[in-house]
């Protein structure tokens, strides 16, 4: 393998985790205060909604079946009966409609975020390119599953990307794992990495501000104010 694969497989995932891992830690001590989202749903509201519903009810069925795909061994789903079959109907057409739903949301998010000028002028350049880029990956994502899989069948990724991603976490990294995985998956996988990069530095930290002291929190009256 040469340098730029060792680059790629190698060097640049573990750069983006530790960007990831140092700019929360950075930035919780020292930005706190603008760790939100910054909403603008007093601009515009409709868009919005269905945007963020879409995107939310198929992005988190996508995010547990990455982890399962890559981080389950091909060998342990058959020792639980998990066959090819059923892996692969459940991986492309379950897996599919909910990265449809995720696309169509993003595609309606990001639309909004362009084309309504009082919600552009209120994004930062980092919310502009925090779409695209989601945009893309999500486009990338659905184009590896439906497309690519269809062109190559044989391909399976258990057996080359989720062996080279876990490889990572146990230090062990093995970029000739990824020499012969169809492009789309390779710029899919860079892409995710790419995200994590840059997740730090962008309004995509409010996900882990997760408002559970709400559900026992008093209830906030308010008053009309009665003028003489």
């Amino acid at each position: 393998m040469n340098m730029f694969d060792q680059f790629l497989w190698v060097i640049f995932p573990y750069a983006a985790l530790m960007i990831f891992v140092v700019g929360h830690i950075f930035r919780y001590r020292h930005d706190q205060f603008n760790w939100t989202a910054k909403s603008s749903e007093f601009i515009e509201k409709k868009q919005l909604m269905f945007g963020s519903l879409l995107f939310h009810l198929g992005i988190i069925p996508v995010a547990f079946g990455h982890i399962s795909g890559l981080l389950i061994p091909k060998s342990w789903m058959n020792a639980m009966g998990v066959s090819e079959h059923m892996y692969h109907i459940g991986a492309v057409y379950i897996g599919g409609i909910f990265g449809a739903m995720t696309l169509i949301g993003m595609l309606l998010l990001t639309a909004r975020r362009f084309t309504i000028r009082n919600v552009r002028r209120l994004s930062s350049a980092s919310d502009l390119v925090v779409n695209v880029l989601l945009l893309f990956i999500v486009f990338m994502g659905m184009y590896a599953t439906l497309f690519t899989n269809a062109v190559q069948p044989e391909f399976d990724y258990r057996e080359s990307i989720s062996i080279w991603f876990r490889g990572l976490f146990m230090l062990r990294p093995d970029a000739s794992l990824m020499h012969d995985v169809p492009w789309s998956f390779k710029v899919h996988a860079l892409s995710g990495f790419a995200i994590f990069a840059f997740w730090p530095f962008t309004r995509l930290v409010h996900v882990w501000s997760v408002p559970l002291n709400y559900v026992g929190r008093s209830y906030i009256l308010y008053r009309r104010h009665k003028s003489n």
